[in-house]
Order: structure tokens, then sequence, then C-alpha cells
């Protein structure tokens, strides 16, 4: 999985491509950890994410209950594949999703 950043003043847009299974969301997870101290908007964009499995909707969540607290979170460019996955899972639900 390839992990881009760009930080914009408090904004920061992640961009995923590849896989998020159990071997690359430690990464993701390592990245947020250390990437969103003072963000106060995520912006998250799988266009190119080709698979997330359980592992990689756990990141999700946890990045979902950060932001919860010092800003917002939002989805963009979700594919086909993902949006099944979030409909099945009901992350729908629980992201903002554009």
């Amino acid at each position: 999985m390839t992990i881009t950043k760009n930080q914009e003043g408090k904004k920061l847009t992640v961009t995923l491509e590849g896989r998020l299974d159990t071997a690359t969301s430690p990464e993701l997870e390592n990245e947020f950890k250390t990437s969103l101290g003072g963000v106060e908007e995520l912006v998250l964009d799988i266009e190119k994410l080709d698979y997330m499995s359980s592992a990689g909707l756990r990141v999700l969540l946890s990045a979902q209950k950060i932001m919860n607290k010092q800003g917002k979170m939002t989805v963009t460019h979700v594919n086909e594949t993902i949006a099944e996955v979030f409909d099945i899972t009901g992350f729908n639900e629980i992201l903002t999703i554009e």
C-alpha cells in the first residue's frame, strides 16, 4: 500500500493506494498516530484502494474516534468495491463519505 500525505494548515489529506489489510494496516495506524496532532480536518482519499479488510476498517474507526475529538474526518472517492464493504459493515452510517 502507498500512503501519500498533503498537509495544508490544519487540514491533512491522506491518499491510499493498493490494499489496506492485516499486513498494511499497522503502517497506516502508525501514520495516523504521528500525523494527527493538531489536525482539525482529515480527508481520506481512497479512490485507488483496491481492497480493505476488517483490520483496515479498525484503523479507520480509530482515526474517526480521534477526529471526533479534534475536528472532522471525511472519506472521499469511494470506489464501488470499498462502498460495498462500508455498506455491509454499516461503516457508511459511521463515516462521512463524499
